[in-house]
C-alpha cells in the first residue's frame, strides 16, 4: 500500500497478522471478543512511534473513546479499551477508572493466570484467563465511564 494510508482495519489486520502463533489467534479471539462486547464502538490504532517515528511503546488497538481531562484544562479523546502484544504474552488495558485497586480486588481472584494492576490485566495466552472475567472487566471499565 505504497502511497496509501492504511484504514484502521487494515491496521488493526496487520498488527494481528503479523504476531507469531499462538499469539496471533489469541489477539485475533480478543479482538473479536471485545467487538462483541462493544459494538459499534470507535476503533484506534497507535503504532506505539512518536513524532519523530521512534518507537516508545508496544502497539495498541484501541476500543471506545472517552475524554482526558488534564489539570491545565486541556483534553485529549483516547480509547477506553487497549489490546497490546508484548515480548511475554498480552496486555488488556481497561483506561479512565478512577479507583485504581478496583480492577485487582474485582477480577484479580477469579481472571486465572493474570498480572492485574490499577489498569492492566496481562496474561501470557488466553488459554490462561477466564475470558467471561475478562468480558466483565471490559464491562466495567466503559460502563465506568459511561456514568461520567
Amino acid at each position: 500500500m505504497v502511497g496509501q494510508k492504511m484504514d484502521i482495519d487494515e491496521q488493526i489486520e496487520e498488527y494481528i497478522a503479523s504476531q507469531p502463533e499462538p499469539k496471533r489467534s489469541d489477539m485475533r479471539a480478543l479482538h473479536q471478543l471485545t467487538l462483541q462486547v462493544l459494538p459499534g464502538c470507535k476503533l484506534w490504532f497507535t503504532d506505539g512511534k512518536n513524532s519523530d517515528g521512534k518507537i516508545v511503546a508496544n502497539p495498541n488497538i484501541g476500543y471506545g473513546s472517552y475524554t482526558i481531562r488534564y489539570a491545565d484544562r486541556t483534553t485529549k479523546e483516547f480509547f477506553q479499551i487497549g489490546l497490546s502484544a508484548n515480548k511475554t504474552g498480552i496486555s488488556v488495558y481497561v483506561l479512565g477508572i478512577e479507583d485504581k485497586t478496583y480492577l485487582a480486588k474485582a477480577f484479580g481472584e477469579t481472571i486465572g493466570k493474570a498480572s492485574v494492576t490499577g489498569y492492566c490485566i496481562r496474561f501470557k495466552a488466553v488459554k490462561d484467563i477466564n475470558t467471561d472475567v475478562l468480558q466483565a472487566a471490559i464491562k466495567y471499565g466503559v460502563e465506568s465511564r459511561d456514568n461520567k
